[in-house]
């Protein structure tokens, strides 16, 4: 396994995102994640990224238990965040940073991020001086490399990145479908993290899943090139920019991760037949009304959705109806339903919770509506 060019403790340019382990009900399927994560360090990768927020709290204790207790610290690397809703004062963060350190049961974290910064937040952050405080931990041994997540428009990045230069790197959504998107801004993003020079950390490379199943003819274009499987082009195309330091993968299950690890582990950028195949794909995707959301659940686990509404859900079975005009949708979206006690589009009493933690900064309240007049008709 190559050394990392920018991080020399980083294996490859691989790493587990920990936000969507495999579950069993409500709980971390523990037994499933232990041979994930066998498999990953196996392949020679030992970067793992969490968060506090991350399946409501039980991805940190997931990786006590199946990644810290398992494995001497020097075998894996460690990527936690500071995220907005768990501190409102400077004084709540050095306890909530160690809180997590004893939840992950770690001593560092090798890499901490300002989690999901954008223009309105991180004046949040400045008020309670977060960088700040990060700094002093870092001081003081307990973060080796300071960085940020970032869900906004590039012009923000940069206003951030000029105010704090001692910011090490920056993770950013980047996929081959928002490369060139108004709303996600993935190319000017990047730019302006080259501008800075600063690796970048990827997150949805598959944009939640959305780049694994795709239309049929997109399907098509990607099969025709007799390769990889449709997500191994994602992670690739991520791969392949040479600010690119870690591509992570949000896996939840071993097949999953043996197919990541199948494209990573002899990593090769990819060929212009695959990109031109790609710029094919995104304009199917372009003839279609998608709602780009990637299912990250910030907006019902750290909203509390007062009408237990599973907005992700509901949103992907929308896709999924407009994809492939498959009229079961709307049978497992009422199915889903009812099964789970979980609220309709139709019941959103439009409280506006969810919108104000939307990374997509999607306006889910107009989005279950249309959803409704389909999904939710008698």
């Amino acid at each position: 396994m190559e050394q990392n060019r920018f991080f020399p403790e980083v294996r490859g340019n691989f790493g587990f995102g920990c936000m969507r382990l495999p579950m069993n009900g409500e709980e971390v399927d523990k037994t499933e994640f232990c041979r994930m994560a066998d498999a990953f360090i196996a392949a020679g990768f030992n970067y793992f990224d969490t968060a506090h927020g991350y399946i409501k709290g039980k991805s940190e204790t997931a990786i006590a238990a199946c990644v810290s207790s398992r494995y001497p610290r020097e075998r894996f690397l460690l990527t936690n965040k500071l995220t907005e809703p768990y501190f409102e004062k400077q004084e709540d963060i050095r306890p909530f940073f160690m809180q997590q350190l004893a939840l992950c049961k770690v001593d560092y974290f090798d890499f901490y991020l300002m989690h999901a910064q954008n223009k309105k937040n991180y004046q949040k952050f400045k008020r309670c001086r977060a960088y700040e405080t990060a700094g002093e931990l870092k001081q003081e041994g307990y973060i080796r490399h300071l960085g940020l997540s970032f869900h906004d428009k590039a012009e923000v990045l940069d206003m951030i990145l000029n105010e704090h230069p001692e910011i090490e790197f920056v993770q950013i959504q980047f996929n081959y479908l928002d490369y060139e998107s108004d709303e996600v801004e993935g190319r000017k993003v990047y730019e302006v993290c080259e501008k800075h020079q600063k690796p970048v950390m990827v997150m949805e490379p598959v944009k939640g899943g959305s780049l694994v199943k795709l239309p049929e003819e997109a399907d098509r274009i990607l099969r025709d090139l007799n390769g990889g499987s449709n997500a191994s082009y994602a992670i690739r195309f991520a791969a392949s920019f040479p600010q690119i330091a870690v591509v992570l993968s949000g896996m939840s299950n071993l097949e999953q991760m043996e197919d990541n690890l199948a494209a990573m582990c002899d990593f090769k950028p990819l060929t212009e037949a695959e990109t031109e195949a790609l710029r094919k794909v995104c304009a199917v995707f372009g003839r279609l009304d998608l709602i780009p959301c990637t299912a990250c659940h910030y907006c019902v686990e750290e909203s509390a959705c007062p009408k237990n509404i599973r907005i992700p859900e509901i949103l992907g079975a929308s896709n999924a109806y407009e994809s492939f005009h498959n009229p079961n949708t709307i049978n497992d979206y009422r199915n889903f339903m009812t099964a789970g006690d979980h609220g309709k589009a139709a019941d959103c009493i439009r409280c506006g919770k969810c919108e104000k933690v939307c990374p997509q900064h999607l306006e889910i309240r107009e989005l279950l509506a249309k959803v409704a007049a389909v999904f939710d008709r008698q």
